[in-house]
């Protein structure tokens, strides 16, 4: 027997983009006939909750990739809506609420760093807290400081957290390619809003929703060159303590000198065939660097878009 319902139904699909081809199909389809149905015999409302706006469904299901000038693949789509980054104030209300519950503070350095580092972006500000509370277990009766947020952001990319594993496979698709490459060479400094491209990559929040054309944070910067640089790692077989001066400094004349040789025998096959092929040198520079400064410090990337340069800032 049938039951009817007070109010409306809303429905809503989480993770809808995990469906490729006939399964997203299929889903299309019942959405499409139970269209008209609506209120008395389907859902009154569907919000597909995902990385991609509704009308990328369209290539996702097969369909043409270069005909996604319809706002859907079906044409009842009213709106479509993206989780917004949290305000500085924002993120510290939303800290305030541990230190509430359990009394334990954040200093003001660490959630401006909180900030920074993140943007913003909702499961970045959630996850630092996240890891600095339940996995590194900082106790209750001392302050969580800056320190203790550098910790947790690099604990969260060597993990490669669920979020951030499937941003960095995206890195793969050749939409996302073709904004990202340009990015990093500092070669692309048009942020045109109706490029499908661009805003593909901006609605997966890979880069920054508004101009300037950027990557959206920090550890999103970081989670990119890690990812592209991954296979220069472990070719790397130079003891980073080499690299310490007597006074703990690092021997920067000595790495670019180390370095140079080592782009000069292995450039060849370290470049070749890959993707991002506009960055090569980049890429290899900074999984070197990689490999030797972080076994004791860190490394800032800033993407100069429009300058044809990556600047690089060894802590």
């Amino acid at each position: 027997m049938g039951t009817s319902l007070p109010r409306p139904l809303v429905l809503f699909f989480d993770e809808i983009d995990a469906l490729l081809g006939q399964s997203l199909i299929s889903v299309l389809r019942q959405l499409r006939a139970g269209f008209n149905e609506r209120p008395t015999a389907f859902p009154a409302s569907v919000a597909l909750c995902g990385l991609r706006d509704v009308r990328d469904y369209k290539a996702a299901s097969g369909g043409d990739p270069d005909r996604l000038g319809t706002a859907s693949p079906f044409n009842i789509k009213l709106k479509s809506l993206r989780l917004g980054d949290f305000t500085p104030d924002e993120v510290h209300e939303l800290y305030t609420q541990h230190t509430t519950e359990t009394g334990q503070q954040f200093t003001s350095g660490a959630i401006d760093r909180a900030v920074e580092l993140t943007a913003g972006q909702p499961w970045l500000v959630n996850a630092l807290a996240q890891e600095i509370v339940e996995e590194i277990e900082v106790p209750t009766p001392e302050p969580i400081t800056i320190e203790h947020v550098e910790q947790a952001k690099e604990r969260l990319i060597l993990a490669r957290a669920t979020h951030l594993d499937s941003l960095a496979a995206k890195l793969a698709e050749p939409r996302v390619r073709q904004v990202v490459e340009p990015v990093l060479a500092g070669t692309l400094d048009q942020f045109d809003p109706y490029n499908d491209d661009i805003q593909y990559v901006a609605d997966l929040g890979l880069i920054a929703p508004k101009p300037p054309l950027r990557i959206a944070n920090p550890i999103y910067r970081e989670v990119i060159a890690r990812v592209l640089a991954a296979n220069v790692e472990f070719k790397i077989v130079a003891d980073p303590h080499s690299f310490v001066r007597g006074d703990g400094r690092l021997d920067l004349d000595l790495l670019l000198h180390e370095f140079a040789a080592f782009w000069r025998e292995h450039a060849e096959v370290l470049t070749a065939g890959i993707a991002y092929h506009e960055v090569p040198p980049q890429r290899v520079l900074m999984g070197y660097l990689q490999r030797i400064v972080n076994d004791g410090g860190y490394v800032d990337r800033e993407y100069g878009t429009g300058r044809g340069r990556i600047d690089l800032l060894i802590h």
